[in-house]
């Protein structure tokens, strides 16, 4: 399988591509490496992204990140199971946005992940990998995901993946979702993706706006592992950035109430 042609920026089609090439991330970010090395998760691709993409061992070493460590031990200090520490992480990392300014002149993105921890973060990215960090350093295979409803403009969204009991399911680090079927057995995306009916059980409330089955309609997987941060750094920057004019127009949209309806701003679907 060339697995080339289900990678990159231009999965989710020409205006996402648009889009995600005007990610608010710094030039050869992490972040934005993660995204240029997505693969596209569908029928093709689904074997490989289960069973050999992303390895099921954690390879962290104690020290490594040492103020990250102290913080997992404090969130799932008294967890007595692997789900437990698991909704604990979850429920730490979508508590990041609560006290996060909605002045767009002050919004940071990026940054280490204890630089995003420190400051708060409501941009599901930022707290995906910060997620996808902590789990790890709890002891759990995880990995990011990209979810996109390709039938409407601006409506990505990222989660992560965790491995336990031998399978993959999706969490939610920025709604504090843990998918899981009914007996409690976790759910992954692709299963999400065929059988969408779970998603529904999940939703919450009118403030999850991402805990939709439209927001599944595709998505990608990248791997991201904690324990390589310092070939990382040396390859790409985990620099902060603030938001561009490209975001600036779509948050400001929002805010607005997307007054004529949620579209394209910028031609991206011509």
């Amino acid at each position: 399988m060339n697995i080339a042609k289900y990678k990159g920026l231009g999965i989710f089609g020409p205006a996402y591509k648009i889009m995600l090439e005007n990610d608010p991330h710094a030039i050869d970010s992490i972040d934005r490496i993660l995204m240029e090395n997505m693969i596209l998760l569908c029928q093709e691709t689904a074997n490989y992204l289960y069973n050999e993409y992303t390895p099921t061992q954690v390879f962290y070493k104690k020290g490594e990140r040492p103020e990250l460590e102290q913080c997992v031990e404090r969130i799932i200090s008294g967890c007595n199971s692997e789900e437990m520490r698991i909704e604990r992480i979850i429920r730490f990392t979508s508590g990041l946005g609560e006290n996060v300014s909605n002045d767009m002149e002050t919004i940071l993105i990026g940054g280490t992940e204890e630089e995003i921890i420190k400051r708060g973060s409501d941009w599901c990215t930022d707290v995906a990998r910060t997620a996808c960090s902590l789990i790890q350093i709890a002891g759990f295979p995880a990995r990011m995901v990209y979810l996109a409803d390709t039938e409407k403009a601006y409506s990505g969204h990222t989660i992560i993946e965790v491995y336990r009991n031998n399978v993959w399911g999706a969490v939610d680090p920025l709604t504090n979702v843990v998918y899981r079927y009914p007996e409690g057995k976790p759910i992954s995306t692709w299963e999400l993706m065929n059988n969408p009916d779970p998603i529904e059980m999940h939703s919450k409330d009118d403030l999850t706006p991402y805990t939709r089955v439209e927001q599944f309609r595709s998505a990608a997987i990248s791997n991201y592992f904690v324990w390589l941060w310092r070939e990382y750094s040396r390859k790409y920057n985990y620099k902060t950035s603030k938001i561009n004019n490209y975001y600036r127009s779509i948050l400001e949209m929002a805010e607005k109430g997307w007054p004529s309806g949620l579209r394209w701003l910028h031609g991206e679907d011509k």
